[in-house]
């Protein structure tokens, strides 16, 4: 991962137009190719970003980075206080507690539960971001991707979305859908999960675990 803490200022052009005036800010660059912007501040979220697969062209005041999709960030570096790079390894992917790892589990064995006609892939199915919880096809032969949650974020539901862009990639899989399964899900994560073309399924622990039958129970 290569880390650029500079004073710059970004022009994005592509499914709109958006400028950065200048600014220090942090620039990083993923070892998969996704570059992103950062400010101190606004929590976990880049000003800008374009992910990969991309091109990114550096000379030493000016990078422009570029896709298929004729989306392209130019990044003019006014000055550059640090540039470094670090290697992390492989990941190993999250880990989830007990509880969200035995909701997987038992959503793995009955997917129904979630949608009529819903039937198990592979569980922890891989994308070169990581991996989704579970992968599905459903009634119709459609790919389902699904993310399992305790709680059911803002986040989760962008992570799910990031998911289902890389598994879109693959010819063999798309056009894949997206299900949110969660014990809980915030009035926001259900408004952003509409916005996203993503079901979002509120699922009952405790009566999923004393189940014996298909009586299972969802809100």
């Amino acid at each position: 991962m290569r880390l650029v803490i500079a004073r710059c200022s970004v022009d994005y052009e592509g499914r709109l137009t958006a400028h950065l005036p200048e600014a220090t800010r942090l620039i990083m660059v993923k070892a998969d190719g996704c570059v992103a912007i950062h400010a101190d501040g606004g929590a976990y979220k880049p000003l800008n970003w374009m992910n990969a697969p991309n091109m990114l062209v550096t000379e030493p005041d000016r990078w422009e980075v570029s896709n298929s999709s004729g989306e392209r960030l130019v990044i003019t570096l006014h000055e550059v206080i640090s540039d470094t790079d670090h290697f992390l390894g492989e990941d190993p992917g999250l880990l989830k507690d007990g509880v969200e790892a035995h909701l997987q589990a038992l959503l793995a064995e009955k997917p129904w539960i979630l949608e009529d006609g819903l039937k198990l892939i592979r569980r922890e199915y891989p994308t070169d971001i990581g991996p989704v919880d579970l992968l599905c096809t459903d009634s119709e032969g459609r790919k389902v991707a699904v993310e399992v949650k305790r709680r059911g974020e803002i986040a989760s539901v962008e992570q799910l979305a990031r998911y289902l862009e890389r598994l879109d990639q693959d010819s063999r899989l798309r056009p894949v859908r997206g299900i949110l399964a969660a014990q809980s899900l915030p009035p926001q994560a259900s408004v952003m999960a509409e916005a996203r073309n993503i079901d979002a399924v509120i699922v009952d622990y405790e009566g999923l675990k004393e189940a014996e039958s298909d009586e299972l129970r969802l809100f």
